[in-house]
């Protein structure tokens, strides 16, 4: 059976394209991501603002178009935090139902981070050892604390890059002071976060595709070669390349990262504060290793597929 399954994130909408076999497996025939950049302008407003809202279907359609050349029998859709927050949020899933015909599911924090949980121990040899797994999205970012077998803890933060970067960074490069200010709002606003590892200790953290894959390549360009992340679905990092890696970004400016090596044009601006939240988890939770997950969501919706039986909702 093929499917696709689109995950329509604050900052890109992606596509994925799969043909799930009978034995419980599956191969990838497509995978892409569109920036859409739904919460540009508006997401601390809870609106999506006219621009992107048109963006969003233009990139749905485009979509759309990609799924039916491959001729995917059932489309799976979810939304998160830029919709399921935004007061216009069913009018988009209206037309864009009406438009392309997809049926977009709004799902909960919750939810998002069990997907988030199922792609990332696909991709990541996990034992009983307890990681917090990091997913930072555009409107939201989910931190679960998991071993191999289970969640002991998760929780949906509104703490996404599009959102902290209207708030934190306006200046080109960003300042000491807006550090500062982003750092110290983090910390009040992760106290549930701080509260649970001291129940559930962690030393690792385990990033979850976006922004870990622009660390982990750009990492790669700098320090080794592009080569050690090819065909991979995980990869340890070295924290001294990611503490370099860390000021590279803070110093720059936006047309600097713009030709850093392994940085896509569509993180460029959120890269920073994507940056800053990672080593405030790292410096304050004392972390010891940390590792990227390539798959996040949308494998995770395979994987759940694939095991309904398994999958607790």
């Amino acid at each position: 059976m093929r499917i696709a399954i689109i995950d329509l994130g604050t900052n890109t909408f992606n596509l994925l394209i799969a043909e799930l076999a009978g034995d419980g497996t599956y191969k990838t025939l497509y995978k892409n991501k569109i920036a859409s950049k739904l919460g540009e302008g508006g997401i601390n407003l809870g609106i999506i603002l006219p621009v992107p809202f048109q963006r969003g279907l233009h990139a749905l359609k485009a979509h759309k178009e990609v799924i039916e050349e491959y001729k995917a029998e059932k489309i799976y859709a979810f939304a998160t935090s830029a919709i399921r927050s935004a007061v216009n949020g069913d009018e988009f899933i209206l037309i864009a139902g009406r438009e392309t015909g997809i049926r977009i599911d709004v799902i909960t924090g919750d939810r998002e981070a069990d997907l988030i949980y199922y792609g990332v121990r696909s991709a990541v040899t996990m034992d009983e050892k307890l990681s917090l797994i990091m997913d930072i999205g555009g409107g939201s970012t989910e931190l679960i604390i998991a071993n191999k077998d289970k969640i002991f803890w998760k929780h949906s933060f509104q703490l996404g890059a599009a959102r902290l970067l209207e708030r934190f960074h306006e200046s080109d490069p960003i300042t000491e002071w807006e550090v500062n200010a982003l750092s110290t709002y983090l910390i009040k606003e992760l106290a549930p976060l701080f509260a649970a590892v001291k129940q559930f200790p962690v030393q690792e953290l385990i990033g979850s595709s976006g922004s870990f894959d622009s660390l982990a390549e750009m990492i790669a360009h700098r320090y080794h070669s592009i080569d050690i992340l090819h065909g991979k679905t995980e990869y340890t990092f070295n924290l001294e390349d990611s503490e370099a890696i860390y000021h590279e970004i803070l110093k720059s400016t936006r047309t600097e990262r713009l030709m850093m090596k392994g940085l896509i044009e569509m993180r460029v601006d959120m890269i920073v504060v994507s940056a800053i939240f990672v080593r405030l988890l790292i410096t304050h939770l004392q972390i010891s290793q940390m590792r990227l997950s390539t798959y996040s969501l949308k494998e995770g919706v395979l994987w759940e597929l694939l095991h309904p039986t398994l999958a607790s909702h």
